[in-house]
């Protein structure tokens, strides 16, 4: 009895009749009513484009914008002679949820391909500059808000909310303000944070001197001209000379590099002396025998300026901890 009713309901005149009834619905704005019926028609495998359509128009009008992305985006992958009209109601979609750096990169897509009509290029040109424009509007918006949190922060003394608000900010790409400046300076800043911002000011092509205290020392320096941690020549200097131990223990290996790489971040941009490289290898070295329990014959620690670097390592090493989990 099923498969009649099914056949019954494939007949042309019920099939108009449902089409009809869909496109009246729809033209008096019945859009809930309207997409029911279209629903049914495509049930049925009716797709054709109208129905395809009509049902997008309804979505986007019920504000049920989730579910019309989601047709959109399935029927993007077949490629066939309407997929521009599909890729343009997409990026209107796009467009009104504020989804501007998926509209921008879809763009970019159908720019690459070197296909697209004359008239939709200027469209979609038009609708990606008007995204990149509400993008950078949203981001500076945005920013200002979560810079008063990450004073709100300083002021309560709350590193791991500093942390975190630094975090957001250079993952979304906020430009620093004169204001984020002046936290380099700021003993109420951990030294941990002031690295994470001098890195943010280097993604951000920061080009004029900055001063920076830290540990009751200050200097001036050009973020953008300073190297990230694991380029800088000191850093790699220390670390080859702690090579030795890769081959016969690179577990041991792998912790010194870490206790390295957390003793320069909670430093930088300051670093060390060329002349202290053996001794900061040898108190890494000696630290991560303790760590691991590795009985070790070497004299090291009695060498006051190791001993001096083992201590000062081993603060670093506690206070990066203490904002950020490895």
């Amino acid at each position: 009895m099923e498969s009649k009713s099914e056949k019954i309901v494939l007949f042309p005149g019920l099939k108009k009749t449902l089409e009809e009834e869909s496109l009246k619905a729809l033209q008096e704005k019945r859009y809930e009513e309207a997409l029911g019926k279209l629903n049914q028609l495509i049930s049925y495998h009716e797709h054709s484009h109208e129905i395809i359509i009509g049902k997008l128009i309804c979505l986007m009008e019920l504000g049920k914008h989730e579910e019309a992305q989601d047709l959109c985006e399935d029927l993007l992958h077949y490629k066939d002679e309407n997929y521009f009209h599909y890729v343009h109601i997409y990026l209107t979609i796009l467009f009104q949820t504020s989804q501007y750096s998926l509209l921008m990169e879809q763009v970019e897509a159908e720019f690459e391909k070197n296909n697209l009509p004359e008239l939709l290029h200027e469209q979609f040109k038009q609708l990606y500059d008007m995204s990149e424009k509400m993008k950078l509007d949203f981001i500076v918006e945005e920013s200002s808000s979560i810079i008063d949190e990450l004073f709100a922060a300083v002021n309560q003394d709350n590193h791991i909310e500093q942390w975190r608000v630094v975090d957001q900010l250079r993952n979304m790409k906020a430009q620093p303000v004169n204001q984020v400046l002046s936290l380099l300076t700021n003993d109420h800043v951990h030294p941990v944070i002031k690295t994470a911002i001098l890195a943010w000011m280097k993604d951000k092509h920061i080009s004029d001197e900055v001063e920076i205290h830290k540990f009751n020392t200050s200097m001036t320096v050009i973020p953008f001209e300073i190297p990230y941690i694991k380029v800088n020549e000191i850093y790699k200097q220390i670390l080859l000379v702690m090579r030795d131990v890769e081959q016969d223990n690179p577990t041991l290996f792998q912790l010194l590099e870490q206790l390295l790489y957390r003793y320069v971040y909670v430093i930088y941009p300051f670093m060390p002396s060329t002349e202290d490289i053996v001794d900061i290898a040898a108190a890494i070295k000696n630290i991560g025998n303790q760590y691991l329990h590795i009985q070790t014959t070497e004299s090291g620690v009695s060498n006051a300026k190791v001993q001096h670097y083992m201590n000062e390592i081993r603060m670093c090493d506690s206070l990066y901890l203490s904002i950020i989990e490895d």
